[in-house]
């Protein structure tokens, strides 16, 4: 035993455990979740009308006392089954947007919709992969004497892609300060969208909303260059929402020119600063928008929705830009496994957050999303179902709901978190067993005849 690995002989403790099955069938539940929450407490079911007990539960009976439940964290890079869970819940959410389901009517796929994608603007040319990077038949240097342009191809995974030509012309003030107004500048893009329509069709800004209903769901994503750009699904409604067919003026091509004016149009200012000055932000110029038609004339609502449940569990060590986890020193910033460009903008965004002007943004405590604080994914009330819903129906799907006459009475305590050397190791072989069963499954079902078997 002694000549075991330390992982080794904690699994071995573990299994040898009289409690081992029960702890096994926790891990099972959590879909052996690398990080569980671990709960103490009790629960008790009662009959509305007589009060007896019809259920009680108390994790005293179980091992160590403790109740696992999954971390839910979305990151593939710090929980992988619970991102595999994430990104379903995610696709099953975006999709019911754009075909119906989940108590979202399918006359939704009739709705005027759309697939934009806005990007951030240039901060200083940076290399990029495919044809000549940058080809200049000129010439020339920078005013810090590197080549304007590159003449080589570089391959979509060179550490290149996305450096820039020269990092002492390249802004990184702007960059940071671009991530930390963002959201704000998606915000005044939706406001001005809706009053486009209504102007375009010859009403007053505030009726809008007695007219149509404007629908979005979001996903921000890290491009190479580490600035993030914006892809959404955008419908138009009725003023009830999705259960309500828009106005005769709510077409595809009136809601196609409303996005393209307002993605070119919007801008948000910094707070003044003596160090910067006052900055104007804006989207980039790269604009891509695309009907989605329910004759399939189009990109494919399921292509769709799984694209973005793709990047929506992206971390931001997987996508180089930046990291998963909070830096809370300058020198922490040195460490951190990144690039030298996304290194210049962790401590550009330290640096900022310094000023007094941009306290309210927050700026160290997201150095290491360089600045950007926004949600990875946000959605509008009435685009399609939510997440509590989803983990609602899987939980009564798993366990069954409970009848509306009676009453629960619960009690529980946060105890810790993790799992030991061994425990994780344990929940790994079990996170991987279950994935091989659900894909044998898919397959099975994408047989001729295999859903019937």
């Amino acid at each position: 035993m002694r000549q075991l690995p330390e992982t080794d002989r904690d699994a071995l403790r573990i299994a040898q455990d009289p409690q081992f099955p029960r702890w096994l069938d926790q891990v099972t539940a959590t879909g052996g979740c690398s990080h569980p929450v671990h709960l103490t407490g009790s629960t008790t079911t009662l009959d509305g009308e007589t009060g007896e007990i019809l259920h009680h539960y108390d994790t005293r009976n179980e091992p160590g006392e403790r109740l696992l439940i999954r971390c839910r964290n979305r990151r593939a890079t710090i929980c992988p089954p619970c991102s595999r869970l994430h990104a379903s819940d995610t696709y099953h959410l975006v999709r019911a947007g754009l075909l119906g389901g989940k108590n979202t009517p399918t006359t939704v796929r009739h709705r005027p919709r759309l697939f934009i994608t806005l990007t951030a603007p240039s901060f200083g040319p940076v290399h990029r992969a495919g044809e000549r990077c940058r080809p200049r038949r000129d010439g020339g240097l920078c005013p810090h004497g590197l080549p304007l342009g590159c003449g080589a191809v570089h391959a979509a995974d060179s550490p290149a892609v996305g450096r820039p030509l020269c990092s002492e012309c390249y802004d990184y003030t702007r960059h940071v300060l671009w991530h930390a107004h963002a959201s704000k500048l998606w915000d005044r893009f939706v406001i001005d969208v809706r009053r486009r329509l209504a102007s375009t069709a010859g009403l007053v800004q505030s009726r809008f909303a007695a007219h149509a209903r404007l629908s979005f769901a979001r996903v921000a994503e890290y491009q190479k260059r580490a600035a993030v750009h914006i892809h959404a699904v955008v419908r138009l409604d009725g003023p009830n929402g999705p259960s309500d067919k828009p106005p005769a003026w709510g077409t595809v091509e009136r809601l196609t020119d409303a996005v393209r004016a307002s993605a070119g149009r919007v801008l948000v200012r910094t707070p003044y600063s003596p160090a910067v000055g006052e900055l104007t932000l804006n989207w980039g110029e790269q604009i891509d928008i695309r009907s989605l038609r329910s004759d399939g004339d189009g990109p494919d609502d399921d292509a769709v929705a799984a694209y973005v449940a793709k990047y929506v569990t992206k971390g931001a060590d997987e996508t180089g830009a930046g990291t998963d986890r909070k830096v809370t020193t300058w020198d922490g910033i040195a460490t951190a496994p990144v690039s030298e460009h996304v290194r210049t903008l962790m401590r550009a965004c330290w640096r900022l957050g310094g000023l007094r002007e941009y306290e309210p943004l927050h700026l160290r405590p997201w150095t290491h999303t360089l600045g950007y604080r926004g949600h990875i994914l946000t959605k509008s009330r009435a685009y399609s179902t939510t997440y509590a819903a989803l983990r609602a129906e899987r939980s009564d799907h798993v366990g069954g709901s409970e009848s509306s006459d009676t009453i629960t009475d619960s009690h529980w305590r946060y105890a810790g978190s993790g799992h030991s050397p061994g425990g994780a190791l344990i929940a790994a072989g079990v996170a991987e067993d279950l994935a091989v069963s659900r894909e044998l499954s898919r397959e099975a079902a994408q047989r001729p005849g295999g859903s019937h078997g």
